[in-house]
């Protein structure tokens, strides 16, 4: 999955896999999810937004199934 690097001062890096649905998501803290089940418009949608915290918070977090992949190590 590759991985892009977003300006927000909650996720570091972004990551979609279109063909399983799973959204990673790296965030500031080194702490890395998956999300799956999500669907493409909402991968768009986060990428899209203005504010990537308020749009995960949002939409993201406790709306889709996901598990602590791994930690970053720094």
């Amino acid at each position: 999955m590759k991985l892009t690097t977003v300006e927000s001062s909650m996720i570091h890096a972004v990551g979609y896999d279109a063909e399983t649905q799973t959204l990673e998501v790296i965030f500031n803290s080194g702490r890395i999810y998956r999300y799956e089940d999500v669907p493409p418009e909402e991968y768009e949608g986060l990428m899209n937004a203005e504010s990537k915290g308020r749009c995960m918070r949002a939409n993201i977090i406790d709306v889709y199934p996901y598990y602590q992949a791994s930690r970053r190590r720094r």
